[in-house]
């Protein structure tokens, strides 16, 4: 068992349900201007231009609302207009995201962290829309067992560098703990820390690549299994 480490954590999807919340929105969506013949065809051109719209302008439910509507003008093309009203009605969609109540912890996370916040130097690394992120951190009743919570736009590799300088971490004792492969895994090994992937069956599509085992110092099948190893 690992002792004394410090140990990084992803937030969506790894300490609560996230795209789940974003996947029911785009249910809705799809079940609202696609025919299911055409589904597949609309999921491929809305992922396309959430891609899009991620690269410039970064994540959270602003930006999925702009890629909605983005989705709708494309879809209607020169022979419609998109109106106030479908507006209105994406954001009538977009309510789980807006109007979020309690956060959803995934199981085990409360007790697991109270644990290793003991014996461990823990800290919150979320990416996103630093107002949407930070209410949902106040939110979760967990994140008192950070001693540092840091929010950025993106994750890459020279985030990693970053932090590890800024807080003068030992990457020899550092740990990124994440369900992202692309977030979470890929560049924090890329910048020299240790990493334990928690894979989630509903992880974003966008966040998928194909890792290497070199990337992953440790995988997991779920949160709680932590208390195995540190």
């Amino acid at each position: 068992m690992h002792t004394d480490q410090i140990l990084i954590f992803d937030a969506d999807d790894t300490l609560w349900e996230n795209n789940v919340l974003f996947e029911r929105v785009t249910d809705g969506f799809l079940d609202w201007v696609a025919t299911p013949s055409e589904r597949e065809g609309v999921t491929a051109l809305l992922d396309r231009i959430e891609a899009d719209n991620s690269a410039a302008h970064g994540y959270g439910a602003g930006v999925f609302r702009q890629s909605l509507v983005d989705c709708l003008h494309h879809l209607y093309g020169a022979d419609r207009e998109v109106t106030a009203a479908d507006v209105a009605r994406i954001d009538a969609l977009l309510t789980p995201l807006t109007d979020r109540g309690a956060i959803e912890l995934m199981p085990g996370v409360a007790d697991t962290l109270g644990a290793l916040a003991g014996r461990h130097h823990l800290l919150l690394l979320t990416k996103g829309d630093r107002d949407e992120q930070q209410a949902k951190v106040d939110a979760s009743t967990v994140d008192h067992h950070f001693r540092g919570v840091h929010i950025v736009a993106e994750k890459s590799v020279d985030t990693y560098l970053q932090l590890t300088a800024d807080l003068g971490l030992d990457p020899d004792r550092t740990w990124m703990i994440g369900n992202s492969p692309k977030s979470d895994i890929a560049p924090a090994r890329k910048a020299g820390l240790r990493t334990v992937f928690i894979p989630h069956e509903r992880t974003w599509v966008l966040e998928h690549v194909e890792l290497g085992p070199e990337e992953v110092t440790l995988q997991l099948g779920a949160f709680p299994e932590l208390l195995r190893h540190f």
